[in-house]
């Protein structure tokens, strides 16, 4: 036997037998690597799912929520006005309480309303529900809102509520959006202007979470004997 030959196939088995080994380290390295990339692969996707499922159940539980108070709000309540100064008559939802004074000749309706507790005049709340009759005729209150209005800070539109329309000597009033309360500039509500007899009836909401309320409910239902 060639002493060479014998030499030379022992190195190749031993070659062999290296790259073998190398192969099965890398892989192993290879397999525990990918094995770690996949538990955090898991990690974050069951991450993902619960944060998804969180969600949704927030997202559920505040659409539950929220049927749950449109339903709260009826039946409505209602408000009826002195038979002198016009029967000024309106719905609002049962959650919201009210304060009303009426012993002012200059403004025989003055009223404030709100979700459950009516928050005291200094307060600076933004009211649900405002509800004026001043003894001011309606041509001196729109003026008062003439320079807004040329500005861009409140929308005007005629505007007659549903239940008077088509009545004898109601005249259509106006709705306005933006800065209707002259007292706090910040606010931003809507408010109808319409005359009554002699006085001129102010109601509006203070704040744009409660135009809903305000547009539905309160405008639909209002009514006065012109």
């Amino acid at each position: 036997m060639n002493p060479e030959a014998s030499g030379s196939g022992g190195t190749k088995k031993t070659v062999i037998i290296i790259v073998l080994a190398l192969l099965l380290v890398a892989s192993l390295a290879f397999g525990l690597q990918q094995s770690s990339k996949a538990k955090d692969y898991k990690v974050v996707s069951d991450q993902e799912i619960s944060a998804a499922v969180a969600a949704a159940n927030k997202t559920q539980a505040a659409q539950l929520q929220a049927q749950f108070d449109e339903q709260s709000k009826s039946p409505n309540k209602s408000f009826h006005g002195s038979t002198t100064y016009g029967s000024v008559t309106f719905d609002y939802p049962k959650t919201w309480s009210a304060y009303v004074d009426t012993s002012s000749s200059s403004e025989p309706i003055n009223g404030y309303f709100y979700p459950d507790t009516v928050p005291g005049i200094q307060s600076k709340t933004a009211y649900a529900l405002r509800v004026e009759l001043v003894n001011i005729d309606y041509s001196q209150v729109m003026q008062q809102f003439n320079s807004k209005i040329t500005q861009g800070l409140v929308t005007a539109k005629a505007y007659t509520p549903p239940k008077l329309q088509g009545m004898t000597n109601v005249v259509a009033g106006t709705l306005m959006n933006g800065q209707v309360n002259n007292q706090d500039q910040t606010q931003r509500g809507t408010m109808l202007a319409i005359k009554v007899r002699d006085k001129t009836l102010e109601i509006y909401t203070e704040a744009a979470d409660f135009s809903k309320d305000f547009n539905n409910t309160v405008l639909a239902t209002l009514t006065f004997a012109p």
